[in-house]
């Protein structure tokens, strides 16, 4: 009986809008590779995704966003690029912050877990 589990509180976080899931992980991520890469297309073969995926994934968070965080750049060599706005960067800034807050509270119960 004396054994001393060990246990961790995991969280998974998303953000939903009226309309459907907002923001989660794998759009952070996706946002995070069109910062790196300069379009959508190059983040999607960063991610593995179809670019038509990630293409929808963006309007999908650009629809739900108070103002677009994509923005889509035209023209250029090779077709346009796309680059986050400023409310994309603040949107992984808030969604990061969330969740460290989040599994710093998480953290904490888990010391207070006993079965």
């Amino acid at each position: 009986m004396g054994d001393n589990k060990k246990y961790s509180i995991e969280v998974r976080l998303w953000i939903e809008e009226a309309e459907g899931p907002f923001l989660g992980i794998g759009k952070i991520w996706l946002l995070e590779n069109i910062r790196k890469t300069g379009s959508i297309t190059n983040a999607a073969k960063e991610m593995k995704m179809a670019y038509r995926q990630a293409w929808q994934l963006v309007e999908e968070m650009n629809q739900r966003a108070e103002s677009p965080l994509v923005e889509k750049l035209l023209g250029g060599k090779g077709g346009g690029g796309a680059r986050l706005t400023e409310a994309g960067e603040t949107a992984i800034t808030v969604f990061y912050e969330i969740e460290r807050r989040i599994k710093d509270f998480a953290q904490k119960e888990v010391q207070n877990l006993k079965f």
